[in-house]
């Protein structure tokens, strides 16, 4: 692997307290597109997902169950896992803030920052948020009562729940004296926060200056302790942050640990909701210059996912007391575990709010997985099966000079995919790939080989037809194997070309003109049968 460049992306790490829902579900999904394209292209992938174990709510969550924290966290962990697994996430690394290697992180970084003289004892008195684990100032508070018309009962700007007023002694990092070399460091780098757009929002809370974090709590006891000062735990979000780089060895010892660092670190993309952008593109990167380590390339924040209210067409916040609450096993249901992946990367844009229904799955899955490419891998590789006994056609030598509507459609195609899916461009890439299948469905018409076979001195003609259609259908599935990897990894099963799955340059695999002669074709049930409307 030291040949291939280092790709490190990482989802957030997610709370423990709530099961994986569509959210947490649509980022991962994300990562892991990403992360099989990068594989495909030829880079040293490592992709992280994981929990976020500690903090006031999760000690009270498990105390409320009966249960020590760590039992409590021990018990939901599967709920994460075996979700990732049905829906085919590739990460490489599981990390939980209960570990080990976390703990030993957390305590070496503040010891880092001791020796930095970024972080100072004092006293904290103000507003905290339990649920979003977040200290809010006198002024944010206030702007949210007054927004929200409240009075008496001061509620969090975030998420609209009760606050605490917390008092206690505290470790502050000063999270101020970072203002000016962040703004520069936006400058300097403005594609660090992704989409664009997003990058106003940082830019805008940054000069609207920077108040000092109070990073260690006294008031309950579920965290990392500090090292020079047990009677402190550490707060929830500077434990979190770490994570990232404690999965490729920050903090742990030995010379392995310190050469996978040097190799994976910086990281090139943190994948995160826009709620916790503050979070990782203000106080992240000011901790790693505090302790005078790499930031991160690109933190892509996504949006939320509403649900379309198919009388208005608007997309309304999905909630339980709305009755309109989709969890993920209600779309695997729906549309099996490849159309859900499908469904999500095709209609959702990265990076903006998207609104989601059943109705929509319906169309989009039917379409596209049933009516276009489902059909066109089950009419072509079925004439290859009836006119050539089973078999690819074994094509003359230079056919994939000559020009067809396929040739036509595949030309550039890898390179404008590859400029889409760079960028997480999911929707457009997924566009240039349905341009070939729908190129390749347009040509079964027009070419008509069923006429074709019919007449013995077009044997060549019609050996040149489905030869493109069959190789229009190679190329359609590796570009569309990071969405739908097993579907794929079956259509080149069928075209005896399982040698290709898994090839690691994309760019070469998905040249024109590979398909070989003379390979078995196995026709199989359809790919995606087409859903049938309930009554």
């Amino acid at each position: 692997m030291a040949d291939k460049p280092s790709f490190y992306i990482t989802t957030p790490i997610y709370y423990v307290n709530a099961a994986p829902h569509l959210g947490t579900a649509y980022c991962t999904i994300m990562c892991d597109v990403q992360a099989r394209y990068r594989r495909a292209a030829g880079y040293d992938v490592k992709f992280l997902t994981g929990l976020d174990e500690h903090g006031q709510k999760v000690e009270e969550a498990a105390e409320a169950h009966g249960m020590t924290p760590q039992a409590w966290c021990d018990s939901l962990a599967p709920a994460f896992t075996d979700i990732w697994q049905t829906l085919e996430i590739s990460n490489d690394d599981f990390i939980r803030t209960t570990q080990e290697r976390q703990v030993r992180a957390v305590q070496y970084l503040w010891e880092r920052m001791k020796e930095s003289g970024y972080i100072y004892k004092g006293s904290y008195d103000g507003w905290y948020c339990v649920p979003e684990e977040t200290y809010f100032t006198e002024t944010q508070v206030a702007k949210s009562d007054e927004a929200n018309h409240t009075e008496g009962q001061h509620l969090c700007p975030d998420c609209g729940r009760p606050l605490q007023r917390v008092q206690e002694e505290s470790w502050f990092f000063k999270l101020s004296a970072f203002q000016d070399r962040l703004l520069k460091f936006y400058d300097e780098h403005p594609d660090f926060v992704m989409p664009g757009f997003r990058m106003n929002e940082v830019r805008s809370f940054v000069e609207g200056g920077l108040q000092d974090l109070s990073v260690s709590r006294t008031s309950f006891d579920w965290g990392i302790r500090l090292p020079f000062d047990n009677k402190h735990v550490t707060y929830v979000w500077f434990d979190a942050l770490l994570n990232y780089a404690t999965a490729v060895g920050y903090g742990q010892p030995g010379e392995e640990a310190a050469a996978d660092y040097a190799r994976r670190w910086p990281a090139q993309y943190h994948v995160v909701g826009k709620d916790i952008i503050r979070f990782h593109c203000v106080i992240w990167p000011a901790m790693l210059m505090a302790i005078g380590e790499p930031i991160p390339e690109h933190v892509f924040a996504h949006g939320f996912l509403m649900v379309r209210n198919e009388e208005t067409g608007q997309g309304e916040k999905m909630s339980k007391s709305r009755g309109n609450a989709i969890a993920p096993q209600d779309v695997i249901d729906m549309l099996g575990v490849e159309g859900y992946r499908y469904y999500f990367m095709r209609d959702v844009k990265p990076g903006e709010d998207g609104a989601i229904s059943f109705n929509r799955m319906d169309q989009v899955y039917n379409a596209d997985l049933a009516n276009s490419w489902g059909n066109l891998v089950s009419r072509a590789l079925n004439m290859s099966a009836k006119y050539f006994d089973g078999k690819t056609p074994v094509l003359p030598a230079g056919w994939a000079e000559r020009e067809s509507p396929l040739t036509e459609a595949a030309s550039g195609l890898y390179e404008r995919y590859a400029q889409h899916m760079d960028v997480f461009e999911y929707p457009e890439a997924i566009d240039e790939v349905m341009a070939l299948v729908g190129a390749a469905n347009h040509y079964i018409e027009d070419a008509k080989p069923w006429a074709l076979a019919k007449d013995s001195a077009q044997a060549d003609e019609l050996a040149f037809v489905i030869g493109g259609l069959l190789e229009a259908i190679r190329i359609s599935a590796h570009l569309l194997a990071p969405f739908t990897p097993e579907t794929c990894a079956e259509v080149l099963r069928r075209l005896s070309l399982e040698g290709e799955i898994g090839a690691d340059d994309l760019a070469a695999t998905c040249a024109w003109g590979q398909i070989p002669g003379g390979l078995s074709v196995t026709k199989g049930d359809a790919l995606f049968p087409r859903l049938q409307k309930k009554d």
